[in-house]
Parts: C-alpha cells; sequence; structure tokens
C-alpha cells in the first residue's frame, strides 16, 4: 500500500533521517513519490530509492517546519507522474492545499466531476478536485477562517469515509489535517517542537497510533482541532472492491 508522512513544528526541525528511513520504503512502493518541504514540490513516476536527485535533496535539507511526502504503490490509475502525490492546488482565495492519500474511493460517484478536469486519472486526485471544489462554494462570499475550514474538512471525511479507505494528511499554509480510518495504518510521535505522521514507524522511538475515524488539526506541530468519531471503519473486503468499479478507471 502507498505510505504518507507528515510534519507540523513550531520552529524548523531536522527530519532527513526520518525522511530518509520513509523513503526507503519504497522498495515496496515503487510506482513515485513526492516531497512538498518549504513550499516546494517535487516528485518522479519512479521508486524513491533509485532517485539521485531526491538523495541529493535529502541530503541537503535545511531543518523544516512543515513537510510532507508520499510513496506510491499504483491500485488505481497508470504509473506517470501526473498520478504521485503530493497534489497541490489554490482555492478561490489563494489558498495553497497539498494533500496526501492512502487508500482506494470505492464508493466515490460524488467525485465524478472530477474526472473531466484532472491532469491525471486517480481516485486521490479526483478528491482532491472535491475538496477544493468545496472550499470555493463555501467561501464564494468571503474567506473561511482556520475553525471553519477543519469545520468543511471534517464534513468532507464523514461524508467520504464509509466504504472507502480515506487515510489524508492535508496541509493549508497553516493547518495540518489527519485522518485514518483503517487500524493500525497511521502512527505518531513528537519530534522536537513538531509531530510527526507515517505511515509505519520511521525510527526506534515511541510511536502512538494516530485517531481512528476521527479528523484532528495541528498548527505549528500542537493538536489543535478535533473532529467528530465518525465511526467509519474500512474493513478490506471483496464488496469494496466489486461495487462502484467505474470511479476506479
Amino acid at each position: 500500500m502507498c505510505e504518507l508522512f507528515g510534519f507540523s513544528a513550531g520552529k524548523k526541525e531536522d527530519i532527513s533521517l526520518q525522511l530518509r528511513e520513509f523513503f526507503s520504503h519504497s522498495r515496496d512502493n515503487p510506482h513515485g513519490f513526492g516531497l512538498m518541504c518549504s513550499g516546494q514540490l517535487y516528485k518522479e513516476a519512479a521508486r524513491a530509492s533509485d532517485s539521485e536527485r531526491l538523495s541529493e535533496m535529502i541530503n541537503s535539507l535545511e531543518p523544516q517546519r512543515v513537510s510532507l511526502a508520499h510513496i506510491r504503490f499504483a491500485t488505481v490509475g497508470s504509473v506517470r507522474e501526473e498520478n504521485c502525490h503530493p497534489f497541490m492546488g489554490a482555492d478561490i482565495t489563494g489558498r495553497e492545499w497539498t494533500l496526501i492519500h492512502n487508500g482506494t474511493i470505492y464508493s466515490g460517484s460524488r467525485l465524478v466531476n472530477g474526472i473531466y478536469t484532472q491532469k491525471g486519472d486517480t481516485d486521490s486526485e479526483r478528491l482532491f478536485i472535491y475538496m477544493i471544489d468545496k472550499l470555493n462554494k463555501a467561501q464564494a462570499n468571503g474567506e473561511l477562517c482556520a475553525r471553519e475550514r477543519f469545520k468543511l474538512i471534517d464534513e468532507i471525511v464523514i461524508e467520504l469515509s464509509p466504504r472507502n479507505k480515506l487515510n489524508l494528511i492535508i496541509y493549508d499554509g497553516e493547518v495540518m489535517y489527519v485522518h485514518k480510518n483503517m487500524r493500525d495504518t497511521l502512527s505518531l510521535r513528537r519530534l522536537g517542537s513538531g509531530t510527526m505522521f507515517a505511515t509505519k514507524p520511521l525510527d526506534d522511538e515511541d510511536w502512538e497510533d494516530a485517531p481512528l475515524s476521527q479528523l484532528v488539526g495541528y498548527i505549528d506541530g500542537e493538536h489543535i482541532f478535533t473532529g467528530l468519531k465518525h465511526g467509519a471503519v474500512f474493513e478490506p473486503a471483496l464488496s469494496h472492491i466489486t461495487e462502484n468499479m467505474a470511479m476506479n478507471i
């Protein structure tokens, strides 16, 4: 399965060791990778461990306050750069959003309009387009504050979680949103002034499970917002695979 990495901190911290370990997992996730640091995005449709450019970037990486990273195992969509995460784009107010997703949208007819505007062919990108569209409609008469943005993302997560695997890390330039709805698929730990999230623990320190089926929001590494406990836990089963396959082409 794909793997996620996220980091939010109050001051810049060295995360190079954790990123090296994270990208070493690409031996099992060979279909692309992406890294967002300092607001800059780099991604390739290649195995991360084979990328000389990525190795050079991590070797020279300065301490970071915010970072998102993803390694891809392709389940929906072909192997090409447009399908690599993170996905980035601005809403109607100019706020830049970044999203990484580990999972598959099996029941996603709401996302169908994204087929006509996406650059790649993944369900994850359609999810991102759907989120931006919802944000734009909600902000047609004015920009939402952080708490209002969190409430809207919480509503989207609750709406889409049933029958879908929806492990997400999202960043809006201020708030980092974290959600998982499959057991034992996302952990967290403190690192300096920040909080680090990863699909699998990246070192021998004490990691704890991220909340299950409940969105949480972090600002500067601190847990600020907590969403509703929605209870839609994803359990892999044949029924998820066979239903609504039209969304997965």
